[in-house]
């Protein structure tokens, strides 16, 4: 296992850096530990390591908060001499919430007397089989009367059994704001009362009555296996995954979860660079829905919580299938004590349907089988999980997928009563739209890090003396000079070229690779919507800045209880060259979910994606040196024409070990 400057820190290292802020600054009981990420090296520091060997000298940065006070701190350590290297308050903001503070509100409202109270009034007595939920606020809509407060808001839910669906049960109405700082009670918001409905809202077999189970009960599946009877045709070397000419790092931290590291591609003796870094820079998750039940419920998945704190471990046969080899990650609790996730990360190959074929009149055939590398780790987010797949095939192409699955919000209706603003799922029982946007922050390198991102549209040509019949249609590229954003556009099938235009293919065009979009959704909001403001990256599909490594959140680093989009709108308005430089791609794409009876009481996994395909990189099909499958049975018996070769009622089963 080789160590590498981009290697996420390991257990020793976070109990280091919180043992340096204590040591040096008191930060122990009364605070809390909000974060702790490696520094990740400058791409010239790597690119010295890479030539020299000599590991450059290990940073961490921490977010801590002191409870009394309620005052936002940073500090930068040096792991490699024990020093603290940079500390400073950072006013009017509030650091992320911690899993800790969830846990411990819970605690602290079921054992609160009014809270014990104000639940008994609705007849509910035993606790066991209540939930409360913490979320976070948006400036917009806390109290005056707390603002400067660390603030939490709480639903309150109630199982129909210790096992039940805890999600079935709203109490709609009711719900807590608390400081959770202190974990002091400050108001129990008791607006209204609906009478429980009957409603199956469980999806665990045993749950699920008697009549539901024998009416949707199908035939059994036989087993799918996958062997590898070699192993994976993969190399696992610490995080350093190689693959078919691919080769990439696999990192993490607290807030984007998995990231990927030093993607390129192998191209006869040269490993070419295709991206520095991938990952997700924000998710902001709005719900469609004014009521009082719903109107708060903004989340930012990414900054308010972190996709790291909410990574789950993988479990073979159910998350993932086939020859897998897996990679823990390291975290951290709000005390600076390490803590380790295994299984964090899935890293296996699939098989993919074919990748080229073609069936020559003389009756000879070439088939290739397509195979795809995947990487990929899942988080659970309170109600929701997602299910992210960065996918590697062997013609250069990449894709990112997530799925998202989970349990959807859903709120009670009185006898006869619609929703405008939501689906009814249940009896009395509606599931609100709401939208989920997921940024993707590329830091590509195509061939190299200076590179020009060019918008590429369809036009249809008009009728003239050189297009009679009004059949032409060409490709517009237009460079993107100057920092800022751009949108889609179905109507000529808008997309976006990352260039390098100082690196020609064989056929002495420039080399690149196009952002295929996929799953781009426009945000439906009103300029002047608070949630908005906050979240205006969601109001454009993609952005385009230079490279800087502190520009790393689209929303500002600090979203708990903002009030204003802190980052990219911010960003541009220096108007920074973008044309053959460092760049990063930002892309917007998600769900727009209009809520379904078919995904209650749990949600069938809604996938989204999208690609980043060569375009010139290579001077040809760069999978032409894929072997062929080792079966006798992929081409046609000679004579036989396309299409008259199968017989009704034949099966051949070819096996391949």
């Amino acid at each position: 296992m080789t160590f590498h400057p981009l290697d996420p820190l390991a257990a020793a290292e976070f109990t280091a850096a919180a043992g340096i802020l204590a040591r040096e600054r008191g930060v122990a009981e009364g605070w809390r530990f909000a974060s702790i990420e490696l520094v990740e090296p400058a791409k010239s520091v790597i690119a010295e390591f890479a030539s020299s060997g000599v590991a450059p000298e290990r940073l961490a940065r921490l977010v801590v908060l002191n409870r009394a006070e309620n005052t936002t701190w940073v500090a930068v350590v040096s792991l490699t001499t024990d020093t603290l290297l940079e500390w400073g308050n950072v006013p009017g903001v509030q650091a992320n919430f911690t899993v800790d503070e969830w846990d411990e509100a819970d605690a602290a409202l079921r054992a609160h007397p009014d809270v014990i109270t104000a639940l008994a009034k609705r007849g509910i007595v035993d606790l066991d089989n209540v939930f409360i939920d913490t979320w976070t606020y948006g400036d917009a809509v806390i109290p005056d009367q707390y603002r400067g407060r660390r603030l939490g808001w709480a639903d309150i839910w109630v199982r129909a059994s210790t096992t039940g669906n805890p999600y079935a049960g709203p109490v709609s109405g009711l719900h807590f704001v608390i400081d959770v700082n202190t974990m002091e009670l400050l108001e129990i918001e008791d607006s209204f009362t609906i009478p429980r409905p009957e409603v199956m809202g469980e999806y665990v077999p045993h749950l699920i009555p008697e009549r539901i189970r024998e009416k949707s009960k199908r035939p059994p599946i036989k087993p799918l296996d996958i062997v590898q009877s070699d192993g994976p045709s993969f190399s696992l070397d610490g995080n350093l995954v190689e693959w078919q000419n691919w080769s990439l790092r696999v990192g993490f931290n607290y807030r984007e979860g998995m990231t990927l590291h030093n993607v390129g591609y192998r191209d006869g003796d040269r490993l070419r660079p295709i991206a520095n870094r991938l990952s997700f820079a924000e998710m902001v998750v709005p719900y469609r829905d004014p009521s009082i039940d719903h109107f708060r419920r903004t989340a930012f998945d990414i900054g308010e919580w972190g996709l790291g704190f909410m990574t789950t471990s993988l479990e073979l046969g159910c998350d993932c299938l086939g020859e897998i080899r897996y990679l823990d990650a390291v975290l951290h609790n709000s005390k600076g004590e390490p803590y380790t996730i295994p299984n964090a990360f899935c890293i296996h190959e699939e098989d993919n349907a074919v990748l080229w074929k073609h069936v020559d009149h003389n009756g000879s055939a070439e088939v290739r089988r397509m195979r795809r590398l995947v990487v990929s780790f899942h988080v659970t987010v309170a109600n929701y999980e997602y299910l992210v797949y960065w996918r590697f095939y062997q013609d250069g192409n990449m894709e990112c997928e997530v799925r998202a699955t989970g349990i959807m919000v859903v709120t009670h209706l009185e006898e006869g009563q619609g929703h405008p603003n939501g689906t009814l799922v249940d009896k009395r029982t509606y599931a609100p739209f709401h939208q989920h946007f997921i940024v993707a922050r590329m830091d590509l390198d195509i061939d190299g890090p200076e590179n020009t991102v060019f918008r590429t549209e369809t036009r249809i040509e008009p009728i003239n003396e050189a297009n009679p019949l009004g059949l032409a249609l060409t490709q517009q590229n237009t460079p993107v000079e100057t920092e800022g954003f751009d949108d889609y556009n179905w109507d000529t099938q808008r997309a976006w070229k990352v260039v390098n235009e100082n690196s020609m293919n064989g056929l002495g065009t420039p080399v690149s690779y196009k952002l295929v979009p996929g799953a781009a959704i426009p945000s439906f909001f009103d300029p002047a919507a608070p949630a908005f403001q906050r979240a205006q990256v969601i109001g454009h599909t993609v952005w385009v800045t230079p490279n800087d490594e502190s520009e790393r959140w689209p929303c500002g680093e600090f979203v708990n209880q903002s009030a204003v989009d802190h980052g990219l709108p911010e960003w541009i308005q220096a108007e920074r060259p973008v044309r053959n430089t460092d760049l990063v791609l930002w892309y917007v794409f998600g769900i727009h979910h209009i809520t379904r009876p078919e995904e209650w009481p749990i949600m069938p996994a809604d996938t989204v994606s999208f690609w980043l395909k060569p375009v010139g990189f290579f001077d040809r099909n760069p999978s032409l040196d894929v072997e062929p499958s080792p079966s006798a049975h992929c081409a046609p018996a000679a004579g036989d024409h396309a299409g008259h070769a199968g017989h009704a009622g034949h099966s051949d089963h070819a096996h391949e070990h």
